[in-house]
C-alpha cells in the first residue's frame, strides 16, 4: 500500500515533470504509474471533489428517473388490464412470464432498497 509520503512524493513529481512539458503518457512511463494516476495527481483536489459531486447528482438523476418510468409502466399495464383481454394461448402465457419476471426484479430491487434504507419503507 502506497503512503500518504509516498503519494506526496509522487505528486510532487508529475507536476515537476509535467512543468517541464512532458505529456501524461511519458510521466506515467518514466515513473510507472497509469496515465490515469497521472491525470488524478495533476488535477485539484476541488476538481476532483466537483467531478465525484457531479458523477453522485448524475447517478441519482438516473435513477430518479429509472423509478419514474418503472411506475409508468406498471401504471400503463394496469390501465391496459392485459388479464382481461382476449388472446391466444402462447401470447397469454408470454405475457404472464414478462409480467412475474419483471415484477420479481423490482421486487428484488425493492428488497434491497429497504436493506439500506429501512427508515424509507417502514
Amino acid at each position: 500500500m502506497t503512503t500518504p509520503t509516498e503519494i506526496a512524493t509522487r505528486r510532487a513529481k508529475v507536476r515537476q515533470l509535467a512543468q517541464g512539458g512532458a505529456s501524461s503518457r511519458e510521466i506515467a512511463a518514466q515513473i510507472g504509474v497509469s496515465k490515469d494516476t497521472v491525470l488524478r495527481d495533476l488535477a485539484k483536489p476541488e476538481a476532483l471533489a466537483h467531478t465525484r459531486a457531479a458523477l453522485r447528482a448524475r447517478k441519482l438523476a438516473q435513477a430518479e428517473q429509472a423509478v419514474s418510468q418503472a411506475s409508468a409502466a406498471v401504471q400503463a399495464v394496469i390501465d391496459a388490464r392485459p388479464s382481461h383481454m382476449i388472446t391466444d394461448d402462447a401470447t397469454a402465457r408470454r405475457w404472464c412470464g414478462a409480467l412475474r419476471a419483471a415484477a420479481d426484479a423490482l421486487a428484488e430491487q425493492a428488497d434491497a432498497f429497504a436493506e439500506y434504507y429501512p427508515c424509507a419503507t417502514a
